[in-house]
């Protein structure tokens, strides 16, 4: 299956808006300690499109907040970074662990269009109950099967279907659960 990636302007006023809006909003995150659930859950309510409950551990960072829709029981491990230019849909009970990050934006190969400021986003989905080891890149466009394992360091480039352990640079199906 072909990625479709969109074309994306990142320097339109209400992008370098909601950035800034995103940015203060981890920053106030990453300042509370984790123990105090009840301060953090207001402002995960605020940057995030959809949350019912997640457990983030410092630091977490993101370009937009808006565009992650989290499911129940969704835990990040220390240095999660996700760039939300596009949507990230996150199932329930997935895991990531340390210095995950999942990239729904890149650049042009064409260095013209880079200078012009064009980025280009596809959307990522993370299955149910998946657990993506640490150290582990998601780029744009990738589908990750319900209950999949990504073991630690991958750089996962294309989709990954339901129920298998996959890992490497690129990463590829190792077995099957």
């Amino acid at each position: 299956m072909t990625k479709t990636l969109e074309p994306f302007n990142p320097r339109l006023p209400s992008h370098l808006s909601a950035r800034k809006q995103a940015k203060q909003l981890c920053r106030q995150i990453n300042a509370i300690p984790v123990q105090q659930m009840k301060q953090r859950q207001p402002l995960f309510q605020q940057l995030f499109g959809a949350v019912s409950s997640a457990f983030i551990e410092p630091d977490f960072y993101c370009d937009y907040g808006k565009n992650i829709f989290l499911g129940e029981d969704f835990f990040a491990n220390h240095h999660c970074v996700m760039l939300d230019a596009a949507a990230i849909h996150i199932g329930a009970r997935v895991l990531l662990g340390p210095a995950v990050h999942l990239y729904t934006t890149t650049h042009p190969v064409n260095a013209a269009e880079r200078a012009a400021g064009l980025q280009l986003v596809a959307s990522i989905h993370l299955g149910d109950d998946c657990w993506i080891g640490g150290n582990s890149v998601i780029l744009p466009g990738v589908r990750i099967g319900a209950r999949s394992v990504i073991g630690a360091g991958s750089v996962v480039t294309q989709d990954v279907p339901s129920d298998v352990v996959a890992a490497g640079n690129p990463c590829r199906v190792i077995r099957s659960l």
